[in-house]
């Protein structure tokens, strides 16, 4: 049976509603090396004046990363990854109201970066690191739980399913049920991502994607990251990741009928139009 949807994603003192309304995350790499905008925003200056203008165009939720996770990409030491990330976080905690998240797998990453005033850890291991369960709970804060099949290094390397969406949401429910009955995470804090593209075929994203029910059963809202993806070039034949704006809009908008209700994007003005869009379409409530 279907698990009803929590009505608010608590996220420290943020209150969110995706149930009513679609989320948008902006994407902020703070890195060298990321797939489609590594070191265009590594410089601290830039990396905020970005963000801003990702809020200004309708960003519900800013995702700031220090760490590629692209395919074969090597782990960066933790203090590297917080040189990059928090003065950033910094800046738009107090320059901001929305909700600032860190994409991290390290707990004293997401430590320094909830004491820096982030809100939500968007970790690609679900939790799974140890201590990383305790530092969100302790400061209330909000997770995105994410399935990937071995890491970023090895995770291309010829991944398998049987059923890779009835697998994936075995995995995310298996990690919420440890989460909050052993680590004592409010369940409330969690959403979920089925981790398009991380060890996945495109065959396999598609294929989550269709089955993206099976994740909103788990009673937590879905995160979705499609933006700019390899598997969107091998379906239109664009080679370059920035000529994938219509494919990433399409996919955003077969994830939102699909269930998906947090939005993983890199552009944000362009996805908050479709989002407005599907929300007309379908009469679901639209953000002011």
């Amino acid at each position: 049976m279907k698990k009803p949807a929590p009505p608010i994603w608590k996220c420290r003192e943020h209150r969110l509603r995706p149930d009513l309304a679609p989320l948008v995350m902006g994407i902020l790499n703070a890195t060298p090396d990321s797939f489609s905008d590594g070191g265009r925003h590594a410089d601290a200056g830039r990396a905020i004046a970005h963000a801003l203008r990702m809020i200004e165009d309708g960003a519900d939720i800013i995702d700031v990363g220090g760490e590629s996770t692209r395919p074969g990409a090597a782990e960066v030491p933790a203090e590297e990854e917080l040189r990059r990330i928090l003065p950033v976080v910094i800046a738009l905690a107090t320059q901001t109201k929305i909700p600032i998240s860190v994409d991290t797998r390290k707990p004293e990453v997401a430590r320094a970066a909830l004491d820096a005033g982030a809100s939500i850890i968007n970790d690609i291991t679900a939790l799974q690191a140890p201590g990383m369960a305790g530092v969100v709970r302790e400061a209330g804060a909000g997770a995105i739980l994410m399935h990937m099949l071995g890491t970023p290094a090895t995770m291309q390397q010829n991944p398998v399913y049987a059923d890779v969406a009835a697998e994936v949401g075995l995995f995310l429910q298996s990690r919420i049920d440890t989460l909050t009955q052993r680590e004592g995470v409010e369940r409330e804090c969690l959403a979920v991502d089925p981790g398009i593209g991380f060890g996945k075929t495109a065959e396999h994203n598609w294929q989550l994607l269709n089955g993206l029910e099976t994740l909103a059963a788990t009673g937590a809202p879905v995160a979705v990251g499609v933006s700019r993806k390899r598997f969107l070039g091998l379906a239109t034949g664009r080679q370059d990741v920035n000529d994938r704006l219509a494919a990433s809009l399409a996919a955003l908008v077969c994830a939102l009928g699909k269930g998906a209700r947090i939005l993983r994007v890199h552009d944000v003005r362009e996805s908050r139009d479709a989002v407005r869009v599907w929300q007309a379409f379908s009469g679901a409530p639209a953000k002011s």
